[in-house]
C-alpha cells in the first residue's frame, strides 16, 4: 500500500465521492489519531499549529481534516501554505471545499505537498447545471448495474439534487436488483417521494382520464416545490405539451400497426416507458389529442399574463379540460 502524502485537498460537488475519499484516509490512519476542525472557526494559523503539535508527540501517522476551507481569508491561506512548505513527517492534512479553484494558492500549495483530488459531478453541455441523472447512471455503472435513462431521471425527480441522499437510494436499488438492469417501474415503485411530486404521477392520471387524480397530482407538485408557484405552473404545463406530444407519436405508431418493442427502438426510449405511451394513447382519439396540445397553449398564454385568474385556477380548468373523458355525442330524438 503506498504511502500517504503530507496533504491533500478534496474538492467538487460530487459530494459522496468527497466524502469516501476522505474516509479512505480515515480508514488508513484510524478515527483514534484524526483530528476534526472547521475553518470557519479555526483560523490558518490554528491548522498549522496542530499539524506541528501532532508531529512533534508521536510517530504514527495523524491526520487533520479540516472542512469548508473555501471561507478561509488570504492571510488564513498564507499559513497554511507556509505550513506546507515543510510539513510535519507524521501528519497528513486533509482540506475539504466545495469551491476551490485548481490554480489557487492554496491548491498550487497542497500539489507540491500532496495531491488534489476533485470529484465533481457532470454538467449539462457546455453549461454548469448539473446533469444528475447522468451522474445516477454513472454511480450504478460503478457498482456493475444497468439503469435506464428514464429511470434515473425519475430517481432525480422523486429524491431531488441531493447528491447524498441519491446515493443512498443508488445503494438501495443496487441491493434490490441483484446485477438485474433497473427501470423506470422499479424506481418507482421502491423510491418514496421526497422531492417535487413525480410528474409521471400526474401524466398517468391524466393518461388514464383520472381528473381527481391529475388535480391532486398537479397541487402536489406546487405544493413540494420550493420554486414560486408560477414558474412550477409553466414548468409543469411544458411538460405536459411534451407528454402529450409523445403520446401522439405513439398513436400514430400504432395506427400504422408498430409494435410497442419496435416503437421503442425507433424512438430510443424505455421499452416499459413506451409500452405506457401506447397504453395512454388507446384512451384518446386524434381529436382529443390535438385539442390538448391546443388548450395547453393557452394555458401557457394565461400562465405568462393572458389571463387575470390566479395561475392555479387556470392550471386547475385546463387539466380538467384535457383530461376528463369526452361527452357522448347528442343524437336527435326519434
Amino acid at each position: 500500500m503506498a504511502d500517504l502524502l503530507s496533504a491533500y485537498l478534496i474538492i467538487g460537488t460530487d459530494r459522496p465521492k468527497v466524502t469516501r475519499a476522505l474516509r479512505r484516509l480515515r480508514d488508513r490512519v484510524g478515527e483514534d489519531a484524526t483530528e476534526h476542525m472547521s475553518a470557519q472557526e479555526a483560523s490558518g494559523e490554528d491548522v498549522a499549529a496542530a499539524c506541528n503539535a501532532l508531529g512533534l508527540f508521536t510517530v504514527e501517522s495523524r491526520l487533520v481534516v479540516v472542512e469548508q476551507v473555501e471561507r478561509w481569508k488570504a492571510a488564513d491561506v498564507k499559513a497554511v501554505v507556509e505550513y506546507l512548505k515543510r510539513p510535519a513527517p507524521t501528519t497528513v492534512l486533509a482540506l475539504l471545499g466545495h469551491e476551490v479553484k485548481r490554480d489557487s494558492p492554496l491548491a498550487k500549495a497542497v500539489v507540491k505537498a500532496g495531491e488534489v483530488l476533485a470529484y465533481d459531478v457532470p454538467t449539462k453541455g457546455r453549461g454548469s447545471k448539473a446533469d444528475l441523472p447522468k451522474w445516477v447512471e454513472l454511480q450504478f455503472k460503478e457498482r456493475g448495474i444497468q439503469i435506464d435513462h428514464d429511470a434515473a431521471r425519475a430517481l432525480v425527480e422523486l429524491v431531488g439534487d441531493n447528491a447524498d441522499e441519491l446515493a443512498t437510494e443508488v445503494d438501495k436499488l443496487t441491493t434490490w436488483a441483484a446485477g438485474e438492469r433497473i427501470g423506470e417501474r422499479e424506481v418507482a415503485e421502491l423510491v418514496p417521494a421526497r422531492a417535487e411530486a413525480p410528474p409521471f404521477d400526474l401524466t398517468d392520471s391524466w393518461g388514464h382520464k383520472d381528473v381527481a387524480g391529475a388535480l391532486a397530482a398537479g397541487e402536489r407538485i406546487v405544493e413540494r416545490s420550493g420554486d414560486a408557484p408560477r414558474d412550477v405552473l409553466l414548468r409543469t404545463a411544458g411538460l405536459l405539451v411534451n407528454h402529450v406530444g409523445r403520446v401522439r407519436e405513439c398513436q400514430a405508431l400504432d395506427a400504422e400497426g408498430v409494435p410497442p418493442g419496435a416503437a421503442a427502438e425507433r424512438l430510443k426510449r424505455n421499452r416499459f416507458y413506451v409500452q405506457k405511451l401506447y397504453e395512454q394513447a388507446r384512451n384518446f382519439s386524434p381529436e382529443e389529442l390535438g385539442d390538448a396540445i391546443v388548450r395547453l397553449a393557452e394555458l401557457d398564454h394565461a400562465l405568462k399574463g393572458g389571463s387575470k385568474l390566479p395561475g392555479e385556477l387556470e392550471f386547475s380548468r385546463a387539466l380538467i379540460d384535457i383530461t376528463r373523458p369526452a361527452e357522448p355525442a347528442k343524437t336527435l330524438a326519434s
